[in-house]
């Protein structure tokens, strides 16, 4: 795969920590000829830290990098950047991030890439001019050279895949810290993910947040903003802890309407979920087990994280880079890149899901066709390689 973008002689300190995709970017700067010096780092809320910011300044006095990269923001690291007056770019991929809330967000020294364009859109109609909207990648490479294998088809084989969390895991309930709230907030707060779950391309939790509600919420489990942030309260509990939810309601329902009828491969940290014609096989590896998993399946679903408001998730770019075919909820972000029916196929609702996956069971060619069309697309247009120009490049004229 040839580089995109010359980077030669420039020299870029990496914030080195285990996130999806930081092998695929490392070798695409590789490629790309930049100089890489990696720093060991461990994710952090945290936005003060004197020892921290002692390191982290002793490494860019002693390297001298033209920029800072890392995946996801970080105000600590932005912090030390501004300070030093060097280019800090960072790579959007989590939602919610609660970071993008922070004063140092407006930092002159950021280049911060957002994979959710109405996300984007927000900060930047709010006056923050370091945003910029860029779609996530794939690193199509990664597809290994036996994933046609008699072993791997024995293994990976399946009708239909969905490899991801379930938001069942005791880390991710959040929800279920919210205890001793009254029968009248409990129902409304039912009442208003179980009307989010049937909607796609709009979010409402927020919104319908009133302060009656956020004061009972308040009392059962406090979420206080960050001191150095704007975050709301609003902002916090919908996205941390109520989206998490319909995320979990929605994923396990649709696991189980869809397993009903057809066989399902399932991959995921839960490996206590069950249900009838669902196999949990615990979670894959994403490196070595997820491109062979998204290759073999004949349908690879993407149910997307509810706090995503508008961008196509990590997953969707793997499925569609190891060569699979990808069935998606709607997100308005994919008709930025691909053509609905001709690269992927979305559903709108879980009737339309079930239809559309006994039709392309029975439809080899067009499925195959848009596998094919897909794959191309992100060969062309959407790899970790055709973004280095957009993250590292010139962005004075914009």
């Amino acid at each position: 795969m040839k580089p995109s973008c010359d980077l030669l002689h420039t020299k870029i300190l990496y914030v080195d920590w285990n996130c999806y995709g930081g092998q695929d970017m490392k070798s695409a700067l590789h490629r790309a000829g930049a100089t890489l010096s990696l720093y060991p780092f461990s994710p952090r809320t945290d936005r003060t830290d004197a020892a921290f910011e002692i390191d982290f300044t002793n490494a860019i006095r002693s390297f001298s990098p033209q920029y800072v990269f890392s995946f996801n923001y970080f105000p600590i690291i932005s912090k030390v950047c501004n300070m030093l007056e060097t280019t800090y770019v960072s790579w959007v991929y989590d939602s919610p991030l609660v970071a993008l809330y922070s004063y140092t967000l407006a930092n002159p020294c950021n280049r911060v890439f957002l994979f959710d364009k109405q996300e984007y859109l927000f900060f930047k109609n709010n006056g923050i001019p370091t945003v910029d909207y860029l779609p996530l990648a794939a690193a199509p490479g990664r597809l290994p050279s036996d994933a046609a294998s008699p072993n791997a088809v024995q293994k990976y084989r399946a009708d239909i895949s969905f490899v991801g969390s379930l938001y069942t895991e005791p880390k991710h309930q959040l929800h279920h810290r919210i205890r001793n709230l009254p029968d009248f907030t409990r129902g409304y707060l039912d009442g208003i993910m179980q009307a989010q779950k049937q909607i796609y391309g709009a979010s409402l939790i927020e919104e319908l947040l009133n302060e009656d509600v956020l004061s009972e919420l308040r009392k059962a489990c406090p979420c206080p903003p960050h001191q150095d942030g704007v975050e709301t309260e609003r902002y916090l509990y919908s996205n941390y802890f109520l989206l998490r939810q319909v995320t979990a309601m929605e994923r396990t329902e649709l696991i189980q309407k869809i397993s009903r009828q057809y066989a399902l491969q399932l991959y995921t940290n839960d490996k206590t979920f069950t249900c009838p014609g669902c196999t949990n096989h615990g979670p894959a590896d994403y490196y070595q087990e997820a491109p062979y998993i998204f290759f073999h399946s004949k349908i690879n679903l993407n149910i997307t994280l509810r706090s995503i408001k508008s961008g196509i998730p990590l997953r969707a770019f793997d499925i569609m880079g190891s060569r699979g075919f990808l069935l998606t909820n709607y997100q308005d972000d994919f008709l930025d890149c691909f053509i609905p029916d001709e690269d992927y196929v979305y559903y709108t609702n879980t009737e339309d899901l079930l239809s559309k996956i006994e039709y392309y069971l029975s439809h080899e060619k067009e499925r195959l066709e848009i596998c094919r069309n897909g794959y191309e697309k992100i060969l062309s247009h959407h790899t970790y390689d055709c973004r280095i120009p957009v993250l590292f490049g010139d962005l004075s004229g914009k």
